[in-house]
């Protein structure tokens, strides 16, 4: 599937299911984030490659820019839903469902 066909279908979900997705986003980036700051050498030479402090800070700045743009996307102009309203979705979300 496409980059532009992806597009396209993440405005057909419903908003708790791409919610759901941005959460699976910013996990995998910080997954594979946190992969590259202790990289192992091979077996001939047995050692662990710790980055320095500031290649350290320059990926946790670049893992905080990366959260804060997620968040970005989540921002709203509306206030954030009652418990009501939450039950609610979830009960129409359901209802979808099932």
């Amino acid at each position: 599937m496409s980059l532009q066909e992806v597009k396209e279908q993440v405005f057909k979900l419903l908003i708790s299911d791409r919610l759901a997705l941005v959460n699976l986003i910013v996990e995998s980036l910080q997954k594979e984030l946190n992969s590259q700051t202790v990289q192992i050498e091979p077996i001939e030479q047995p050692s662990v490659c710790i980055p320095s402090s500031s290649v350290r800070g320059r990926l946790r700045a670049g893992r905080t820019t990366l959260i804060n743009q997620m968040r970005g996307f989540l921002k709203t102009d509306k206030p954030a839903p009652t418990d009501s309203e939450v039950q609610s979705m979830l009960e129409e979300r359901l209802a979808e469902k099932y």
